[in-house]
């Protein structure tokens, strides 16, 4: 975000959906929960409730969802660094 935005902001949320993580769970009309003051965004489900989707989604197997993969022109120099960079949610470091 690099100073751009002023106000409540929340980025960097898509790779742990993209990699099927809890926040993939997240359905239209979930109560999201967001705490300014203590830096927290939470979702209004119970463990079962997780659970229980989490369930439902492995029970896809290879049907469950997966971004899509694009054709798309990748230079060289874009290679390199995405070897030596980290994702967004471990803080977009470089890994030397």
């Amino acid at each position: 975000f690099s100073g751009g935005t002023s106000g409540l902001s929340i980025g960097h949320i898509s790779p742990e959906a993209a990699a099927g993580g809890e926040l993939s769970l997240v359905r239209n009309n979930d109560v999201i929960e967001i705490n300014i003051k203590q830096r927290i965004i939470n979702v209004k489900l119970t463990d079962e409730e997780i659970s229980d989707r989490l369930n439902k989604e492995e029970k896809k197997g290879t049907m469950a969802f997966k971004p899509k993969n694009r054709d798309r022109h990748i230079s060289a120099a874009l290679k390199a660094y995405a070897q030596m960079v980290t994702s967004a949610n471990k803080g977009a470091v470089r890994e030397i």
